[in-house]
């Protein structure tokens, strides 16, 4: 069980917050007796705030539309005037088959600078346009599209007068239909109705413009067809009629200007052509006998071309005019509407922000009133006796009862007394809980207890077995003479020398310290070798050049076990033909040593993660809690504290891992302290090949070391059980070279340190003894002798000093070291020559 909200660091002795959002923490009680007051005149604002939002809205909106219409919309009137001249110029050539047409390129090129000028408004209009008006200025792009191909038809003389005449119409009809839509999406109707006003008097000039253009083509050809006078007459009426209703609605401005135009002499004169152009133009009457009266002859035109064409510019003009005053109006209205709607939100927002700042004002004063010093001294104290308890008394009781002290819970934590009323009943919560808190507390410390009991009961137990196993295997090995059965003896050793570093790893955990110790400097050299031989795959490491420096007894087992875990670690996640290096190096400050593995590698997180751990153990239970299953760089954690060593993990060049062990001046020792010992012959020198753990095979691709690998895993921290199911290894893959197995260290007080195997007995021949021969035939030499205790350092030489518990050895017959000397020679031997001798020669 965690107290950790007992702990120091999460609870301040402040009158701040506590925690970020936590507004139980903060809240007074003169704050939420102003939230009473507040909280209303707050819903208030925020209700103007959301009803005024539609009115800014609308203003933004009517703003922006406007804006458009200024800046797009009323300059492309003179553009759409433009075409209107275009087209009826065009009608009188396509009729008059006459082949001058200066005045027709003239106004077609005052046209092109027109729609130039409108294509560029356009484009500013949609950047900022609703879809609405957006959808209608794409429309019109696409009918100004084809003009130039119009034109070019006109110019070869092979175009259709009705279909220019509909293709103008159609121009001006996607016009109008921006015109009207800009309109129509206006929000204030005020302006909606000016705006339509505008728009009704842009239809009446183009339907005035096209009867002039129908009326120019007749004129033209000196007579009209039977469908340009229908067309002629309605469009006359439609314009006139519109007009007529229009100029009441419209601005005082427009009103006058109508009623000028329609007084003037140009408007009569207008009026009184068209009346006898209908005249002029009645339709004959119906064929006699059944005839269809297709011969019969057209009415002539009582009107001259010039006099026509000066009339319906002038009204053109003017009508032109009174559609751009009534937009010009409408846009005006629109803008200053849109400024009124902004002033009233402005004037608005201020008086509801008053009302919202005097209503906070009055709870204030409200609760200062209700709200006595009494009752706040009270509290404060309440809060500050708390604090202090939870800061300063608990934390101290708790750590005590983790570290097994008995205490006296009623006499450490007092209660708190502050009467029966609410105040008085908040304290007495308080109590229970911390009561509560302390017998958790004390439960949890129990608790711990039992288990370390429980571990170390379990380990030193299932120590003792193993260390007994050792005891018999040493003395099955000294025994035995199959050299089959001595590799399979030498098997099972490791792998019990492996079950007592897990029954050490328990002990670790359980806070107390393995048996193994010393009392003498121990050279660093056999530190790792010993190490090394705790590994399963022993035979892949190669420990390089080592200083000659030794590290105190004490440091001796944390440091063996610390490397053990590690070297373990590299060969278990790596291909299983590659090596582990370990290198050694003198430093300012002590010594560092290199464990390097060829594996896949750590992500960078969770190489980051195991630094922290590393530098930073944590409490097993903590471990316990994340649900981490793999102990071993706990372990190494933990040994690593306990020594002040540093291990940090860092990424290799050669893509796996390497492992920094910083092993402090305060445990090295610069020479060994060696005891005694007798003479003995100098062992001869090893070869390099011998001296190696293994060798890697180069033939392997490198896909195949890396196949092994589980996926989604990288480096990770293995149990014994997972070593070879995550790098499968057949027979025929290992090196064929079989090195010495490494020796183990002995303690040199009654620790808990196993006997260690038999080496290798003292050469009694030269120190460079020669190679052996060849046997007769030319086949394979005879096996090599092993030479007892020649790795061995001289301080390990002897035997060690057991604990109580264990088991002493059987005495031995004189003769077995003999027989076990003769029997591993000729062992040693035959491998060597097997290595030594030359492939091509048959045996």
């Amino acid at each position: 069980m965690k107290l950790g909200w007992l702990e120091k660091g999460n609870v301040k002795l402040t009158s701040g917050p506590q925690q970020p959002g936590d507004t139980r923490a903060t809240t007074t009680i003169r704050s939420r007796l102003t939230g009473v007051v507040v909280f209303p005149s707050v819903i208030l604002l925020v209700m103007w705030a959301v009803f005024s939002s539609y009115t800014v809205f609308d203003a933004i909106y009517l703003k922006a539309v406007t804006s458009g219409v200024k800046d797009a919309s009323i300059p492309a009137l003179n553009t759409f005037s433009a075409v209107q001249r275009e087209r009826q110029l065009t009608m009188t050539v396509l009729y008059s088959n006459n082949d001058d047409t200066v005045g027709l390129e003239n106004q077609q090129r005052a046209t092109d600078r027109a729609v130039r000028e409108l294509q560029t408004a356009m484009a500013e209009l949609s950047a900022n346009a609703p879809t609405e008006v957006t959808v209608k200025v794409e429309a019109l792009t696409e009918v100004l599209g084809p003009l130039d191909q119009r034109r070019a038809q006109v110019s070869a003389g092979n175009a259709d007068p009705d279909e220019i005449y509909r293709y103008y119409n159609s121009l001006l009809d996607a016009a109008h239909g921006l015109f009207d839509t800009q309109a129509r999406i206006v929000p204030d109707p005020v302006v909606l109705q000016e705006a339509i006003d505008a728009v009704g008097l842009f239809r009446a000039g183009d339907f005035m413009s096209r009867a002039s253009s129908v009326a120019s083509a007749a004129i033209a050809a000196g007579k009209f067809t039977p469908a340009q006078h229908v067309e002629f007459t309605s469009l006359v009426g439609s314009y006139r009629t519109q007009l007529a209703a229009i100029a009441p609605t419209a601005t005082d401005q427009v009103r006058d200007h109508y009623r000028e135009l329609t007084g003037s002499d140009t408007w009569q004169q207008l009026g009184a052509a068209e009346n006898r152009l209908i005249g002029a133009a009645a339709p004959p009457p119906p064929p006699e006998n059944g005839e269809n009266g297709e011969d019969t002859v057209e009415p002539t035109v009582p009107v001259s071309a010039a006099q026509w064409q000066e009339l319906t510019t002038r009204v053109s003009e003017e009508l032109i005019k009174l559609t751009t005053e009534q937009s010009n109006a409408a846009v005006q209205l629109g803008l200053d509407r849109a400024d009124e709607q902004f002033t009233e939100v402005i004037i608005g927002s201020l008086i509801a922000l008053l009302a919202v700042v005097t209503g906070i004002v009055v709870a204030m004063r409200i609760s200062r009133r209700l709200v006595n010093k009494a009752l706040v001294t009270r509290l404060e104290q309440l809060k500050t006796d708390s604090l202090r308890l939870a800061h300063e008394r608990l934390p101290s009781l708790v750590d005590r009862l983790r570290q097994g002290d008995r205490v006296d819970v009623a006499a450490e934590v007092p209660p708190l007394d502050y009467g029966t009323d609410e105040i008085g009943q908040v304290a007495d919560a308080f109590n229970a809980a911390q009561y509560t808190a302390v017998a958790a507390a004390v439960k949890e410390s129990q608790a711990r207890e039992g288990v370390n009991r429980v571990f170390l009961g379990i380990a030193h137990r299932h120590q003792g077995l193993v260390h007994r196993q050792l005891k018999i295997l040493d003395r099955m090995e000294r025994e035995e003479e199959n050299p089959e059965h001595l590799d399979s003896l030498f098997q099972l050793d490791h792998l019990a020398t492996r079950a007592r570093r897990n029954a050490e790893n328990l002990i670790i955990l359980a806070g107390e310290q393995p048996g193994r110790q010393w009392r003498k400097p121990v050279r660093l050299l056999d530190i790792l070798r010993a190490a090394v031989a705790e590994t399963e795959q022993y035979v892949r490491v190669r420990v390089n050049q080592v200083p000659d420096v030794s590290l105190h007894g004490v440091a001796v087992a944390d440091t063996i076990h610390l490397v053990a875990e590690l070297v373990d670690n590299a060969a278990s996640f790596s291909p299983p033909r590659s090596q582990v290096e370990v290198y050694t190096s003198q430093v300012s400050g002590g010594v560092v040593v290199e464990i390097e593995d060829h594996g896949l590698g750590m992500a960078p997180e969770d190489r980051d993660q195991h630094n922290r751990m590393l530098a930073h153990p944590p409490e097993f239970d903590a471990m316990a809690l994340r649900g981490e299953s793999r102990l071993g760089l706990f372990v190494v954690a933990r040994l690593a504290a306990r020594r002040s060593i540093r291990v940090e993990l860092r990424e290799s060049p050669y893509g796996g891992t390497v492992a920094l062990v910083f092993l402090p001046a305060e445990i090295v020792a610069e020479t060994a302290e060696y005891p005694a010992e007798p003479e003995r012959p100098s062992p001869r020198p090893r070869k390099q090949t011998e001296r190696r753990a293994g060798t890697v095979p180069s033939a392997r691709e490198p896909a195949a070391l890396t196949a092994h690998a589980p996926p989604g895993r990288s480096h990770q921290w293995a149990d014994a059980e997972e070593i070879e199911a995550q790098w499968p290894v057949d027979d025929e893959e290992m090196p064929e070279i079989s090195p010495p197995l490494p020796k183990r260290l002995i303690t040199e007080e009654n620790g808990i340190g196993p006997t260690p195997r038999r080496a290798d007995p003292p050469s009694n021949d030269d120190p460079h003894p020669p190679a052996p021969e060849l046997n007769g035939n030319g086949g394979r030499p005879a096996l090599p002798r092993r030479q007892r205790q020649q790795n061995l350092a001289p301080q390990l030489r002897g035997e060690p000093l057991l604990p109580d518990w264990a088991e002493y050895p059987e005495p031995e017959e004189e003769d077995s070291a003999e027989r076990v000397r003769d029997t591993m020679s000729a062992f040693q031997r035959g491998t060597r020559q097997a290595r030594e001798a030359d492939p091509g020669v048959e045996s």
